[in-house]
């Protein structure tokens, strides 16, 4: 399922919008949130100013191979069937909270923003069952979200290829996310018989 790089995003752009909207503080009436119209997007901070927009950049910067999960055997399918494992990845987001110059980048709501993505990302770090979105929906994945501890370096080098100032932001890891082979399952001979076999070890003594 090549769909499941979006289908991750899509769950965790859901969990975190419906986490906000329930948030007393965040979502009261008159409070920025609510009466600026602010979302959860997967656009690059970037694209979320040149829009005018407002709100947390979930922005998916790297996909990379999970190298702990390649020697995975092959799948069972069926009595007679095997399929490749799948490539499993490990994606990592910017979260960033943004506010329009026009509100003077109002610094307090995007803090704000940001606590409340760190606290329902860490007591909520796996995604799964009910959760899951788009395509995920119904499986048996679980993604698995984990805060990544950057410098202030390698942050900089991000902003740096978005060309843009540098703004308040996390990194977090999910994974894993598992994009399935395109080929169709391969026939196998089934196993019939099993005969065991019994040897005596001889002293070379």
């Amino acid at each position: 399922m090549y769909q499941a790089l979006h289908a991750t995003s899509a769950t965790l752009q859901k969990f975190l919008g419906d986490q906000i909207v329930a948030d007393n503080f965040l979502y009261a009436p008159g409070a920025p949130y609510r009466q600026r119209s602010m979302a959860v997007v997967l656009n690059t901070p970037k694209e979320m100013e040149e829009n005018t927009q407002e709100g947390i950049s979930l922005w998916l910067y790297r996909v990379v191979r999970d190298d702990q999960r390649l020697n995975d055997p092959p799948l069972r399918t069926g009595p007679h069937t095997l399929k490749a494992p799948p490539l499993p990845l490990r994606l990592h987001y910017l979260v960033t909270p943004l506010t329009s110059r026009a509100n003077k980048g109002d610094p307090d709501t995007e803090q704000y923003l940001m606590g409340k993505v760190m606290q329902c990302l860490h007591s909520h770090a796996v995604m799964q069952g009910a959760d899951l979105q788009q395509e995920l929906s119904g499986t048996t994945a679980e993604l698995h979200v984990r805060l990544e501890s950057l410098c202030l370096e390698e942050l900089t080098r991000v902003w740096d290829a978005l060309e843009g100032s540098y703004q308040l932001s996390v990194s977090y890891e999910v994974s894993v996310v598992n994009i399935d082979a395109a080929q169709a399952p391969e026939p196998i001979e089934p196993v019939l018989e099993v005969i065991p076999r019994a040897g005596l070890i001889v002293s070379t003594a």
